[in-house]
């Protein structure tokens, strides 16, 4: 017991999110009797994450090197609107829209991160000034329909489909999702794998590691929780596309942050600019890398959540840029950059998410639902400055 008071306070920031999570899901359960933890309500919550998981991702690795980019809510309204078009009116197929989507994303992350890089400008402004240009240009691309419908069913399945499942049976585990319990397993089994590996590899280099007993508490208990929800999913409709495209974008960035160099460059950069400049490594281009990511993920948000829809209005994102940015914050990335983590971040979605869901079921008036979700973004930043200031 006192190790594991001892492992709590040492890494209060990473663990507090994950009990912040379960505190939350566990009053939302109680209140709303049992309908929160509901398959209907988990896979509901899930899919309505994956837009702004996405986004947090990318904006975790922007506040990370010390920016902000409040363009890409309405960029992602705006390049959805695009795809929308591409499909509906210009009757392009679905990967060329989608195509179409992420490279717009990746040039509209250039241009914003070019001023910022080149010109010195605060990305708070030249990011500032992409909000009103791609508010208007959804605008515009919407003024002479208003909202455009989306007839394609393939492009709809991203945001309201589920995987198949291969395995459907009448007599074994009738209703019940069996290749989303398959992937679930696997995952689990992936995911002890990775971390007895890790063990091995800090133990290598006499890094500080948990004691065998409580790291074998740790993988039993992520592993039930993993296998809880890989359940509660199994008994709705499974797994659904949004869910695997978030988990693979989280996977992703969570290697490349983790284990290339291009990701040691970024949290190198947010530590310490001036140092990372002397050590060789190019600030210009690191920014330039991590604004371009942002705006491919900007039109990846966009087309999950212009296909959940089935169509793009002249509202789509808004917000959307305040609540990447919450996320983040509260999955415990620091104001002071240098520090933060992909999965902190998805988890902080989550977090976020299922605080809005939580409030939505119970029917608490919006105008509290605001004042609720600044306090929670408010303590978020208050507990990253005392964290840092008790470690320093």
């Amino acid at each position: 017991m006192n190790e594991l008071l001892t492992v709590l306070k040492k890494n209060v920031r990473e663990y507090g999110m994950y009990i912040a999570l379960a505190v939350i899901m566990a009053v939302f359960t109680i209140l709303s009797n049992g309908l929160f933890i509901s398959s209907r309500n988990i896979a509901n919550l899930l899919n309505q994450t994956g837009y702004i998981a996405v986004l947090a991702v990318g904006m975790t690795l922007v506040i990370v090197i010390r920016h902000i980019d409040l363009s890409v809510g309405f960029l992602s309204g705006f390049l959805g609107a695009v795809a929308a078009i591409a499909l509906a009116q210009w009757n392009w197929p679905v990967w060329l829209a989608i195509l179409l989507v992420l490279l717009l994303g990746t040039i509209a992350g250039l241009l914003t991160a070019f001023p910022v890089a080149q010109l010195g400008i605060p990305a708070f402004v030249a990011s500032l000034a992409g909000w009103l240009i791609y508010r208007g240009a959804l605008m515009l691309v919407t003024a002479a329909t208003g909202t455009i419908i989306v007839p394609n069913e393939s492009f709809n399945a991203i945001g309201n489909g589920y995987i198949p499942d291969l395995f459907a049976s009448a007599s074994f585990l009738p209703n019940v999702h069996k290749t989303t319990l398959l992937l679930g397993a696997v995952a689990i089994v992936f995911f002890i794998i990775g971390q007895i590996s890790d063990r091995r590899r800090k133990l290598q280099y006499n890094f500080e590691v948990l004691s065998t007993g409580l790291f074998a508490a740790k993988l039993l208990f992520i592993s039930v929780v993993l296998g809880f929800i890989t359940w509660i999913l199994a008994g709705y409709n499974g797994m659904s596309w949004t869910v695997v495209i978030m988990l693979a974008v989280v996977l992703v960035y969570d290697y490349i942050t983790r284990r290339t160099v291009i990701g040691r460059h970024i949290y190198a950069v947010g530590g310490n600019p001036e140092a990372a400049e002397l050590s060789g490594i190019d600030v210009k281009r690191i920014t330039m890398a991590v604004f371009a990511s942002m705006g491919l993920l900007s039109g990846l948000s966009g087309i999950l959540f212009t296909a959940r829809l089935k169509s793009a209005t002249p509202q789509a994102g808004t917000l959307f840029e305040l609540d990447a940015i919450a996320a983040a914050y509260i999955g415990g990335v620091s104001a002071a950059g240098g520090i933060g983590s992909v999965t902190g971040s998805l988890v902080g979605a989550l977090v976020y998410m299922s605080l809005m869901n939580g409030m939505n079921l119970l029917g608490t008036d919006i105008s509290l639902q605001y004042i609720i979700r600044g306090l929670v973004l408010l303590f978020a930043v208050i507990f990253d400055v005392m964290t840092r200031k008790r470690k320093s």
